[in-house]
């Protein structure tokens, strides 16, 4: 039997999912509900201070990143993540909404790379 994971709340993460790009929304569509591959997802959920798109079993995050995004202003909120066991995996919006099929090649491919240690 599974232990429940508690939630955090973080006052930003429902606005960010009211605000969520028309790429945010579409992986979105892709990854709720176990569509993929039979992992579990969870959209704009709290890691503490930051507010991320996760895969819980695989700590794998992924990250769609308009203009707002750059490795300069993201390297601590990374590192932050990465020390605490995550993967990151970062696609620009327009990579997902032309080549969806590509982006989700990629996720998987992390998810097999996690099952084989």
């Amino acid at each position: 039997m599974r232990t429940p994971v508690r939630r955090q709340t973080n006052r930003h993460a429902s606005r960010l999912r009211r605000e969520a790009t028309d790429a945010e929304r579409l992986l979105w569509g892709m990854l709720r509900d176990r569509r993929l591959v039979g992992h579990k997802f969870r959209f704009q959920a709290t890691i503490e201070p930051f507010v991320v798109d996760f895969c819980v079993e695989a700590r794998l995050i992924i990250e769609v990143d308009g203009s707002q995004h750059n490795a300069e202003a993201d390297a601590g909120r990374t590192q932050f993540l990465q020390s605490r066991g995550y993967r990151i995996l970062r696609f620009w919006n327009s990579e997902v909404l032309e080549n969806l099929d590509g982006v989700l090649e990629v996720i998987i491919a992390a998810l097999d790379a996690d099952k084989r240690g």
